[in-house]
């Protein structure tokens, strides 16, 4: 009985993006359960051009982030499938890809539901999946009082400092509290930079919200940003499994595909309502930057210059809920990120939680979630799926 040949496939997916290297996982799970491809891979970010290996290669397909007309000339010459799971330029070949108006409307959804009246969208300008978000982004959050854009190409003229102050005067000049999407994880790191040169607190002024989910990005930002999972892996289980059909002599279903995506992450950026009254936006801001150290309501009062008796009624009225059970929820949601991110001991996390000991942060909880921190800790060590 003869073994089918192998599926020569090279892969021109950048690894310096969380995105690309999410496309290559979902393109390694579909290789591994065929058993019969070999992948060549052209490991960097996104060249000018097609890697020298292959002009002399003899494969059979290529999935490709295609990002310039060079690139994008050079795979026409090629006598094999290809297809594209980037979509900036317009060519003949097939397309996967994440749906950008899908996820335009999630993050809309998302801050609707919180209550924001002022909206905003920070974008690169001449690209059309920034610009395909930004416009489902601003249809979701329909009748508003003010909606603010800003894009930025991606290789723009002048200095980086240059650069960076056009995004801090934006977010000094917006109304607040806003809420902004932000195109990509990288962009949302440099408007956190921005809010924080301004002294502007965020998530109680600015909320922010990124795409990609890229967790090295979205954890050594400050505060960590929150960040929908665009759903890139599935986009490499699609682009292989199309290029599968398309080497056994069959069509795509689509010459475009559109992957939906997964969730939404909630990250600290983003997790609080619209807060209308500054006061209080200001006194929530101080719990949420002292939460290890003991916090009394005469303390915050102080800090926002106001009585305490004032500050506790305008308080509930406008979070719904006492001082008291606003700061030990904050108190739970740092610790279960810490439980679950960190190996950081239990003792450890009470202590950067603001909890008194590790006894009682194990009753909280268990209270709060039904199980131990040891439990939510092993759980959260198995792999998830994709």
């Amino acid at each position: 009985m003869s073994t089918p040949s192998r599926r020569r496939v090279a892969l021109l997916v950048e690894t310096s993006l969380g995105s690309g290297r999410e496309i290559l996982r979902g393109i390694g799970r579909y290789a591994r359960h065929a058993g019969n491809w070999q992948l060549f891979h052209a490991a960097g970010g996104l060249a000018d051009a097609i890697p020298h290996w292959m002009k002399d290669w003899k494969g059979d397909a290529v999935i490709a982030r295609i990002q310039n007309a060079e690139t994008l000339e050079q795979l026409s010459k090629l006598d094999i499938p290809v297809i594209d799971v980037l979509g900036v330029c317009e060519n003949q070949f097939p397309l996967v890809h994440v749906d950008d108006i899908a996820i335009g409307h999630l993050v809309g959804r998302y801050f609707v539901q919180r209550n924001y009246q002022h909206f905003g969208f920070y974008g690169i300008a001449g690209e059309n999946w920034s610009e395909r978000r930004c416009s489902a982004f601003r249809e979701e959050c329909g009748e508003v009082k003010t909606f603010h854009e800003l894009s930025i190409p991606r290789r723009p003229k002048g200095e980086a400092p240059e650069r960076f102050q056009q995004v801090q005067e934006w977010v000094r000049q917006l109304p607040k509290p806003a809420a902004i999407m932000v195109c990509s994880d990288q962009r949302g790191l440099e408007l956190l930079e921005a809010c924080l040169s301004e002294d502007i607190a965020v998530p109680e002024e600015i909320a922010v919200v990124g795409v990609d989910n890229d967790a090295a990005l979205c954890e050594i930002s400050d505060p960590p940003l929150s960040s929908v999972r665009g759903g890139h892996f599935n986009v490499g289980l699609e682009a292989a499994r199309n290029i599968d059909l398309l080497l056994s002599g069959e069509k795509m279903p689509a010459k475009s595909v559109h992957i939906p995506p997964n969730e939404l992450i909630e990250r600290e950026s983003s997790a609080t309502h619209a807060i209308l009254d500054p006061i209080i936006a200001r006194g929530v801001s101080f719990i949420r930057q002292n939460l290890a150290s003991p916090i009394t309501n005469d303390l915050i009062a102080r800090h926002c210059g106001i009585s305490r008796t004032l500050f506790q009624k305008r308080f509930r009225e406008t979070m719904g809920q006492s001082i008291r059970e606003f700061i030990l929820e904050r108190r739970v949601e740092r610790a279960l990120v810490l439980i679950r991110t960190s190996n950081i001991t239990l003792a450890d996390v009470a202590e950067r939680s603001g909890f008194k000991h590790q006894e009682y942060l194990g009753q909280i909880i268990k209270k709060s979630t039904g199980e131990t921190p040891g439990q939510i800790r092993r759980s959260s060590l198995e792999p998830s799926p994709a």
